[in-house]
This record gives structure tokens, sequence and C-alpha cells, in this order.
């Protein structure tokens, strides 16, 4: 009976342990056999004989410093760390369920010989892979370089990395595993039971048609968690799970956009069981739009992420109406990476009522080519709420698993490549490097063998089926069809055929082939979404530039359909001319003229090419100006191109300057409408901020990219730069600074060696200035931006006569007169004029041009709008 007895009590003490284990936290101090009490809780060593719950496989070495730098919360807990130089692993005694695991990293000099800036390990929980190839100096770095480009004043100097696990087994194992040669350590690890449910079982896909994805077994980490327009909550705030919440300052874009209301009233949640989503401190503040009350305030709220590619990520939005009592009163979008991920989104009603804290969860997949994650909230004017703006207090965005994977290489911003970063950067090039070459090898292989079936298949048979997504040109009704409701557009479709006259020549995959010696991967000059652009010679000996889109690539093949669409309706001198057409054989080509001197940018930075004299930067800038012109004016409603850049403005033989590349281009506004909604597309650096604001697109949207390429040309620097000092990452802000003191001059390239008209320099950087005002209205147009470039050439020629002549001219003896009698740069708005006589520029060829180019203005009769301004013309 005694022994019985005996075997209850202990039975009791293990059972009582693993309850334990279950309910309290795990708070280790790493590389220590002592306690410390940090932010008022008691941190254990790992190496305490008393914490029976954990083991240590094997006890590395431990390692500890006197000072610490930084304001860490935890500073005293980061003057140790347990080392490992070969694989060793903690286990942790628990009951199945689902934890919060967080591992702290300080790296401080370690003795024994040991670099911490050589250090490289893989971390996984439970087979789960949490970091691969971790560097912790690499990732502080990099870190703190982010901040800087987000104009963050604040510094790291230690990392915190929190992960959500789902446990089924009895226990924890946290492996760490260094690379050969290298070794691990970690500070602190914190394991915190979460003990009501933080994550349903699945979440709606953006852009899914209602679809759920599963968040059954999936690992998550914890990529931001803001506190949106309040202080940071500390850990010690959120006493259940001690979750920092970081304050949204440093990744809201445009903070004037939003306005901070508050209210400590009596919170409550508005689902009991959501008492551990959030602590009721981050519903006591939220963000909304500016303006409330003007009706037609458009624009919306944003916030910017840098992400790891590749991976879903759980979007947690957290709502709590602060100020409106009734439904219907706030009522707007929620967009995620520009996808509408909710419409007519009433927190009042989602909710259950005033001062009700409430969340939604959306899940969105982060493609290989992207690192950036954006969260959007605006109006939805459709609904017909009172109240226009919207509304946030939270969010976070968490990675899921793939495939039992957290982990993501790091790249390193190293631009000298010193130290750790240097040499990761070659290690990760040779690594790539190899398995380039295997998988050209197995690429390789693959090809012979669909080659081989291709074949056999076209020997029995003609093939029947043909790619899902592969649309050919004719089935597009853009090469015309009888039936083709398309044709009552293009008098040239009425036939069924397509006229030359329009869209070109139809070649055949022989041509296409001979003029490209088979796509010989050595005639390639240029590559996109769509497929390669290959240098060729067609029959005639002329050069051109073949475009072949590849089947599979479906967003580039929107794009190409728009580009075939737009084309088919313009022609101009500064646009990129289509000479034709191939689509047999499932292939899809397009032709155009080939532009000899490629794109202006490789002519301003960038490579070894001789720099551009002024004059042939004004002429190149005038010339795009004129094509961007006839794209806003030569048809009904116009075009607004929507990517421009100076890899989109190319150089023919001569030099002259056209417009390229259509793929992002939409039709304008109808008459009775100011913009078109369209989701935000366009190139970093160049993007007009109020179409990102509001998600309606202009054609000041095209002037304001314009202004940048202006910049671009008298600076001769990329646009983004984050290598360069904080005040002149971005071009357009740091040009614009430089030109309202007056002193453009001090940042023009040096290539120029001086050789320009002060006076010429001045009148281009005001326009330029005026491209990028902040609103579209007070924007010019781009034909008064063509005015002006042609008067600063006219300046510019001015100058060189009298500097050759040596006789003086004064500005009055070169000004002409201004037919559209514009305001002087910074005299209030443009205003568009209905009677541009720059028009004469912009018409469509008309049918049976000669194919040497022969502009619009030549076929009417009418003088080039450069003689007009010249009085000896050019």
């Amino acid at each position: 009976m005694e022994a019985c007895r005996l075997i209850f009590i202990v039975l009791m003490h293990v059972f009582i342990g693993i309850a334990q284990a279950q309910t309290d936290p795990f708070l280790i101090d790493c590389g220590t056999n002592s306690s410390i009490i940090v932010d008022g809780r008691r941190w254990v060593g790992d190496l305490n004989g008393n914490n029976t719950n954990v083991t240590l496989s094997s006890p590395g070495i431990s390692a500890s410093t006197a000072t610490v730098s930084g304001n860490s919360v935890y500073g005293s807990l980061y003057k140790t760390a347990r080392i490992f130089s070969s694989p060793s692993n903690y286990t942790f005694r628990v009951l199945s369920g689902e934890y919060y695991v967080r591992l702290h990293f300080y790296p401080f000099p370690f003795n024994n010989n040991l670099n911490v800036n050589t250090s490289k390990f893989d971390v996984l929980a439970n087979n789960l892979r949490l970091v691969s190839g971790f560097n912790v100096v690499d990732e502080i770095s990099w870190k703190n370089t982010y901040l800087a480009k987000l104009g963050s004043n604040s510094t790291v100097s230690a990392l915190m990395k929190e992960y959500f696990l789902t446990i089924k087994t009895a226990e924890i194992l946290i492996k760490f595993v260094p690379a050969s040669g290298t070794f691990a350590f970690v500070n602190a690890i914190e394991i915190v039971p979460v003990l009501s449910r933080l994550f349903p079982e699945s979440a709606v896909k953006v852009a899914g048609n209602g679809a759920n994805v599963s968040l059954v077994d999936k690992g998550i980490e914890t990529m931001y968690r803001l506190n949106v327009a309040g202080q940071e909550i500390a850990p010690g705030q959120d006493r259940d799970l001690w979750r920092r919440w970081e304050s949204d300052d440093n990744y809201i874009f445009a903070a004037s956009a939003s306005a901070v209301i508050k209210n400590s009233s009596n919170i409550s949640y508005a689902y009991p069981s959501d008492v551990s989503v959030a602590p009721i401190l981050v519903y006591e503040d939220a963000r909304t739009m500016t303006n409330a009350q003007v009706m037609d305030n458009r624009f919306n709220m944003s916030w910017k992420f840098i992400v790891d590619p590749n991976f879903d990520y759980l979007v947690r939005l957290h709502f709590c109406e602060l100020y409106y009592d009734k439904a219907n009163q706030r009522i707007f979008k929620i967009y995620i990476n520009n996808q509408t991920a909710a419409e007519n989104f009433d927190v009042f009603v989602r909710a259950g009522g005033l001062n009700k804290a409430y969340h939604e969860d959306y899940i969105d997949l982060v493609s290989p080519q992207l690192d950036t994650l954006w969260v959007q909230l605006g109006p939805d004017p459709s609904a017909g709420g009172s109240g226009t703006e919207a509304i946030l207090n939270a969010l976070e965005i968490l990675k899921l698993s793939r495939n039992g994977n957290l982990a993501h290489t790091l790249e390193i911003f190293d631009s000298g490549g010193k130290g750790a970063a240097g040499k990761n950067s070659k290690r990760i090039l040779l690594v790539v490097i190899g398995a380039g070459v295997a998988a050209f090898a197995v690429l390789s292989a693959l090809c012979i063998v669909i080659f081989c079936f291709c074949k056999k298949k076209k020997m029995s048979g003609p093939i029947k089926t043909e790619s899902p997504r592969w649309r050919p040109l004719v089935l597009q009704g853009i090469l015309g069809s009888t039936n083709d409701v398309r044709a009552s557009k293009f008098p040239s479709m009425a036939n069924g055929s397509m006229a030359t006259t329009r869209i070109g020549k139809r070649f055949t995959v022989a041509e296409i082939r001979a003029a490209t010696k088979n796509f010989d991967e050595s005639l390639v000059i240029g590559t996109g979404g769509f497929g390669k652009v290959y240098k060729g010679v067609i029959e005639d000996g002329s050069l051109v530039a073949i475009k072949r889109a590849h089947p599979q690539s479906q967003q580039g093949l929107a794009e190409f359909e728009t580009e075939i669409e737009m084309l088919s309706k313009l022609r101009h001198r500064h646009l990129v001319s289509m000479i034709g057409y191939c689509e047999e054989h499932n292939e899809m080509i397009l032709v155009y003229e080939y532009m000899a001197n490629g794109t202006l940018r490789s002519h301003l930075f960038g490579s070894d090419l001789p720099p551009l004299p002024w004059k042939q930067r004004l002429e190149a800038c005038i010339g795009a100006a004129r094509g961007l012109h006839y794209l806003h004016t030569g048809l009904d409603g116009g075009i607004i191109h929507r990517d421009v850049k100076t890899t989109n403005i190319l150089l023919d033989e001569n030099f002259v300057a056209k417009v390229a590349d259509f793929g992002l281009s939409k039709t304008g506004p109808s008459l009775d409408r100011t913009h078109v909604s369209t989701a935000v597309k366009g190139s970093f650096g160049y993007l007009d901020p109020e179409y990102f604001r509001r998600q309606q697109l202009t054609d000041k949207s095209d002037v304001y990219s314009f202004g940048v390429v202006l910049f671009e040309v008298v600076c001769a620097r990329p646009v983004i730069n984050p290598t360069l000092p904080r005040d002149q990452i971005n071009l357009a802000e740091w040009a614009v600074q430089w030109q309202r003191k007056g002193s453009l001059e001090t940042i023009v390239d040096p290539k120029l060696e001086g050789k320009y008209s002060l006076e010429s320099l001045k009148k281009f950087g005001e326009i330029a200035e005026k491209c990028l005002a902040d609103e579209g209205k007070n924007r010019p147009t781009m034909g008064e931006v063509l005015w002006h470039l042609e008067y600063v050439l006219q300046l510019h020629e001015a100058y060189t006569r009298s500097d050759t002549t040596g006789e003086s001219l004064s500005r009055s003896e070169v000004r002409f007169t201004n037919p559209l009698s514009l305001p002087a740069i910074g005299e209030g708005e443009y205003q568009s004029s209905s009677l541009n006589p720059l028009a004469v520029d912009m018409g469509p060829t008309y049918e049976g041009e000669s194919s040497a180019g022969t502009t619009s203005e030549d076929a009417i009769g009418v003088v080039d709008f450069s003689q007009l301004v010249h009085p000896q013309g050019r």
C-alpha cells in the first residue's frame, strides 16, 4: 500500500511538472547557470540544474561581456551567450499546444579567438527550418540600413526572432547547426504558451475569388507588428504574451495623408475569445484620413514593408471605431499589394458597435520577383457613406511556412564587399553559379526530350492542343476578324484582314528565325516579363528589334497584348514604330524599328558610352516630350503611358529620341471624367505620389515621371540609390532641394564640364521642379513642358553662338513669343489650353505614309514646331 502511495506521489509530481511546463513560460538565459530578473520576469541559466524541463545536448562554450550597447530592455540579459561549434539542441518538455518561440541574439566580441562576424548557422524547431545561413551581424547591418532608408534615426544592436508554432508532441526541440568551419550562438530563448486561440484554421486569400488558405500546421514568423498612430508598446505592457508592438512611424507612406484620433473610453472586444489577439492599448488610438469632411477625398493611407520573396503572408488588420456611432458613416476599401482585399468595409457593422475591438485576416502571396508588401486603406465612394476616410488601429505582417521552411537567405547591402558581407556575397555567387550550371544542364536535356517528343507528335499528325494561356493575335481581335467588334474602330480590319499600313507586315516564323539566326542568344538585346528582344536583319537588309513573347508568362502577355493594341493606333516620329508581327506556330512576335543607340539611360550613366553633351540631352528630352504629348492629345481621351523612364526612351542612329514600351499604357478618361481608376503600376522612383495615394491615373502622372527623367538627365545618376546618404537616396527629392536653393549647378553631371548655359540650366530646373508638384493640378501639361524645353534649347544655342562669335546676346534677344500665353514657371497653376498649336505635331499618320518616318505635320504641310519657335529654324 505504501509503495502505491509513493508511485502515486511521483506521478502527481510528474504531471504537475508537465502542467507547469504548459502554463508557465520558459525564460532561458543562455551561457550561464545563474538567474536574473529582467523586465519583471525571472530568466534561468541554461545550465541551471534545477530546471528539469529543459535539457541541453552539449554544453558548447559560455561567453560573457561586461558592457552592452544600445538601450534594449533586455540589455542585462545579453551579457552572456552560448556558443556551439557542432550541431546542438535545447529540448523543452511541454504539452501539445501553441507556443511563441523567441530567439534573442546580441553579437559581442567572443573569447577563444572566435570572430562573431564569421558566425553562420541554421536554426530548426521540431524540424521546421527557422533560419538558414544566418549571420547576426549581417542581419543587424541590413536592419539598420533599412531603417536609415525609411528616414528613421533609430538603430538596433540586437535581434529578436519570433515564431508561432503548433506543437503536437511532448517536446520542443530547438537545434542550432553551424556551417562548416564556423559556429552558432544564442543569448536567450523564451517559449511562451498560448492558452487561447490566436489564429483561425484558414483565412481569405486576396484576389482569390473568396477562396481560403489553410493555416493548419503552418509555422508563422512575425515580420512586423505595429501599433498604428501610437507609441511603442513594450513586451511588459502585453502581459499575456509579452509581444512588442512597434510604432508605425517608420513604415507609413506620406504620414501627412493621415490624422491621429484617440479614445481611452471603455473599449471591449467584439468577441470575448479575442482577448489574447491584441492588448486593449492598441485599439485606443488610430489613424484616419486627413480632411475628413471633404467629400471628394480620394487618396489612400499606405504602409510599405520589405519582406522575403516567395512566401505567403498573413496580414492581420486591427480595427476599433472610435468616433462614429452609427452604421454607414465610415465605409472604405482595403488593398494589399495593389489588389482589393475588401470593399464596403464598415468597422461599426462588422465589430457590432462603437469602441469594439475587431480584426480581419487576409493572405497574400509575395512572388519570387518582389520583396515588398503594401497595405493601403482608402474610401469607397460607391458605397455612399457620409464618412469618406478609412481607419486603422494596428497591423501585423506574418510569414507562413512553406514545405517546412521559414528561412530566407539575406541579400546584403554591401557596396565595398568588405568583411563578412563581402565573403558571404562571394559564397552566394559561387553557389548561384554552380546551381545555374546544373540547372542549365538539366534544362538542356529536358528541352531535347521535349523537342524529340514534339517532332514525333508532328510526324504522326497535327497538334490539336495548345497552351491554355496562349491566345494568338488573331484570337485577340487585334488582327481582324469578320465578326470582330473592333473592326468598327479600325477601318483596316473591315474586310477581315489587317492592312499593312497599320499593324505592318505579317512575317512567317521562318523569316523571323532567319532574321535572328534561329533566336541566337548572342543577339538578345533586352528581356522583360513577356520574354526576350532580339536584334535581327530582315529580308530587305533593315535592322529590326524582334520581341518574342513567352506563352507561359501570364503577366507579360497581358502587357504584350496592351502594347499591340496601343501600337495599332499610334504612329509618330517620336514613338518607336512597329514594323510587323508573326503569329504562326503558337508564336506571338512583334517586329520594331531598331534603335541603334539604345536607351537614354545608357548614355547618362552605368556604361562606357561617351556622355551626351548638353544640347543632345535637351534634344532627347524634347523628342520624348513630343512623343508623350502626342499620346496625351492625339486620340480621343488620349493615352497615358504609365511607365515613363530613361530606359523607355530610346535613341536611333541619329540620336532622335523615341518613347517605347506601352505594356502598362491606359486609355485616358472620357470627357465626363477627370481620371482613370486603376491599380498602381509603374517603376519605383518615377511613380506619381498622387496616383499612388488615390489610385487615380491622369496624364499628369506621366508629367511627374517625366520630371524625374529631366533631373536624371541633368544629374546622370540612378533615381534611387540606397548606398548614398539618406538625403540623397531619392533623386527627385534631392534635386528639388538644390533647385529650390537656386544651386542646381552644384549637382550637375560633372561630365558636362561646364559646357552649358547657366540660364538654360536654371529654366530647365524650373520646369523639372514644376513637373514634380505633389498635386497634378499644379503640374504643367506635356505640351507646356515641351514649349519650355524648346525655350531652354533656344537659350543654350544663343549662349553657344555668343561664345563662338564673342557677341553678347541678352535674354530678351532670344526669347520667342509664347503662343499659349503661359505663365512663367512658378506663377500659379497651369491650365490646359484647347487652342494648343502643338496639336499639329501630334496627329496620327495618314494611310500610305512612307516608311521613312514622315511625321504628321509634314503630311499636312505644317512647319515643324521647332521652326515655329526658331527664327532660322533647325
